[in-house]
């Protein structure tokens, strides 16, 4: 198990002060964050940019020493035993950095895996595995600057596994990445947790994929921790608004009353607007679900239904909503 209690990381920063001074300020990225990682379970560490996520991973892998709390992987000390915890962890950035282009595919992991003392047929073997595990055994002898950013992307993941590591960090992971090749890292991510035992961190700006994946969910703000559950609980324990959507051929002034009087019967709001095809436009947002009271009285009103929708509120409103509450 990776245990991190009472994390925080300062930076110092030089400002300009006037034409000839400088003057030396901190800066605090993360502040008092525990959390845990145990094998087999994904967990997502969410904040706006500038919130601490990549700081938290960089320090957990060993990139980064903390300025206070402490890191434990399977009992070992980050900073004190930071070279039995390199063995245990590793990390998978976005986009298409900590690669070498100019080497093949083959060559890269053969670099990286000797940087964790790999070499002989135990190097050979791993690095035939992970190619074949990620779908570029047929490309492994072309040069990285030829590869695709999906290809790159599931290099980076090999990359990532060459020391086989129990604790895996990845930082946006699916950055760029077209929707099919996304869909397949995810599936690629989930079976790393679900089949291999890996305990994984993900960071990530496409809020679906953490809904997807992850098991628990830690929100950050300003380096400090404020919210930690599942998906699902976190959701619902803010009560959010649900909007239900109704699409009809008319409106009348009768029928107009009833819509905001329902809405009102419920604690909720109505929207209404005309749609480029000369249809109505209504939206319904409550706590609680006004689907069967609004097509009963559609149906007493005698309207057609020409679309039916309901928005349940998903993360990315709980992350927005608690960023909006601690900036009031």
């Amino acid at each position: 198990m990776l245990i991190a209690e009472n994390l925080r990381k300062v930076y110092r920063v030089k400002e300009k002060k006037g034409w000839f001074r400088q003057q030396w300020t901190e800066v605090e990225a993360v502040a008092d964050l525990s959390f845990r990682m145990v094998p087999g379970k994904i967990i997502g560490l969410l904040g706006i940019n500038g919130a601490g996520k990549t700081t938290t991973i960089k320090m957990c892998s060993t990139l980064l020493t903390p300025t206070s709390g402490t890191i434990t992987v399977d009992g070992y000390d980050a900073v004190k035993d930071d070279r039995f915890v390199k063995a245990k962890v590793n990390m998978i950035a976005g986009g298409e950095r900590m690669l070498y282009w100019r080497l093949t595919g083959r060559e890269n992991l053969q670099y990286f895996g000797s940087l964790y003392g790999l070499q002989g047929h135990e190097l050979r073997n791993r690095i035939d595995s992970l190619l074949l595990q990620v779908g570029l055994y047929e490309a492994a002898n072309t040069p990285v600057e030829r590869y695709s950013k999906g290809m790159k992307q599931r290099l980076q993941i090999a990359r990532g596994l060459i020391n086989d590591p129990r604790y895996l960090f990845l930082d946006e992971p699916t950055l760029g990445l077209d929707a099919p090749i996304a869909r397949q890292l995810r599936k690629h991510v989930s079976e790393l947790a679900s089949q291999h035992g890996k305990a994984i961190l993900l960071t990530s700006h496409y809020i679906h994929e953490v809904e997807e994946l992850c098991d628990e969910v830690y929100i950050i703000d300003k380096g400090r921790l404020v919210a930690h559950d599942t998906p699902e609980h976190l959701i619902k324990s803010l009560h959010l608004d649900t909007a239900l959507q109704v699409v009809i051929p008319s409106l009348s002034d009768s029928l107009d009353y009833d819509l905001r009087q329902l809405a009102q019967d419920y604690d909720g709001s109505r929207e209404i607007a005309e749609t480029d095809e000369q249809t109505w436009e209504v939206t319904l947002r409550g706590k609680t679900d006004m689907t069967t009271p609004l097509l009963s009285l559609l149906a007493a009103h005698q309207s057609p239904v020409l679309h039916l929708s309901t928005q349940q509120p998903s993360l990315e409103d709980v992350i927005l909503h608690m960023a909006d509450r601690r900036g009031a």
